[in-house]
């Protein structure tokens, strides 16, 4: 393969040049980027990964924590981060803590610690102080995504709002008789978004000045099954099942539907369902959904370590930056029969 100075003289500049062109470390004119990155393509020249590490202190790979591999929310997240860590020349290694505490404490104490990687974005990790010592020790950039981390740039959905807005939409329609599936204390995932969205599903009951009904809320895993083990519960007796579900998760949420179909009744004419996330299925099934497109937030956290990676790019952004939800309105919820 030829090497570095044979770019340098087709490009007509030096191998300094050559090198920060190819790397994108250090300022090269946008005219001569292109004439090292064509002069590279023609002579099939691939930039050394070790020899470029060695040069610059630098791995191009980030580390991305996650709690969950299986879960559709986080495999999106990590869709959306991949794709931009790809565009910006930079590998994934991936940490996954589903194996208890004996793998969240190797990934704390031995793995991350080997500084093998440029950067760390943990997802929905709700960090200890031994553990968030451990990242800043490194001295390397870190993103969270799902909830503030001290003295962590993060990006964060407000669960007490966005399930207030859920709540307010059945609300809206005319239904005072809302069941909640939802979280509960073996089900409380990091930043507490079972605890904060029940919160909100309630505060929005109570202004609306209706006294939340305790058995109207199901405890559920956040899944398909989970969401359909609960609304059967909800749904199987006439006389006391709600008019409408705000479901804490759309996989939950379609369970409720598959539920209430099993069951014989119709969507939205017998109950109305409601889901947050923006799950791609959600469309299929017609659901209502607050949807927080988790792909985006991976492309937006990805976004944020280049920026520390590579300052001067863009101005700086705030610590915690919130995240945008929308609701998507679609034939899950209608106003109430009758």
């Amino acid at each position: 393969m030829p090497g570095i100075e044979a770019v340098a003289k087709l490009a007509g500049v030096s191998t300094a040049t050559v090198s920060r062109a190819l790397s994108g470390n250090g300022h090269v004119s946008p005219s001569t980027r292109v004439r090292v990155h064509e002069a590279a393509r023609e002579l099939g020249y691939v930039v050394s990964s070790s020899a470029s590490s060695l040069a610059s202190g630098r791995t191009k790979n980030v580390g991305v924590v996650v709690p969950f591999l299986s879960r559709w929310f986080y495999s999106s997240v990590l869709e959306g981060a991949g794709a931009a860590l790809l565009r910006n020349g930079y590998d994934l290694t991936l940490y996954g803590l589903s194996g208890g505490d004996d793998e969240r404490t190797s990934v704390f104490e031995h793995f991350l610690l080997r500084k093998r990687v440029d950067a760390v974005l943990a997802l929905t990790i709700e960090l200890n102080e031994s553990e968030l010592q451990s990242l800043l020790d490194l001295h390397k950039p870190i993103v969270g995504i799902g909830g503030p981390l001290k003295g962590v740039q993060t990006l964060s959905v407000d669960d007490v709002a966005v399930a207030m807005l859920a709540t307010e939409h059945l609300l809206g329609l005319g239904h005072t008789r809302i069941g909640m599936i939802g979280g509960a204390s073996r089900f409380e995932l990091d930043f507490h978004l079972p605890t904060n969205r029940r919160a909100g599903y309630e505060d929005a009951l109570r202004l609306a000045g209706v006294q939340p009904d305790p058995p109207l809320f199901r405890p559920a895993d956040f899944t398909i099954r989970g969401g359909y083990e609960a609304a059967r519960e909800l749904l199987v007796d006439p006389p006391n099942r709600p008019t409408a579900i705000f479901a804490a998760s759309d996989e939950m949420a379609i369970g409720s539907i598959l539920a209430a179909r099993d069951l014989g009744l119709s969507v939205p004419r017998d109950v109305s369902v409601i889901g947050i996330d923006g799950h791609e299925h959600s469309e299929f099934f017609g659901l209502t959904t607050m949807a927080q497109f988790p792909r985006r937030q991976g492309e937006q956290a990805v976004e944020m370590l280049m920026d520390r990676l590579h300052p001067g790019r863009r101005d700086p952004l705030p610590t915690n930056i919130p995240l945008p939800v929308e609701l998507i309105v679609r034939t899950s919820t209608a106003p109430p029969a009758g």
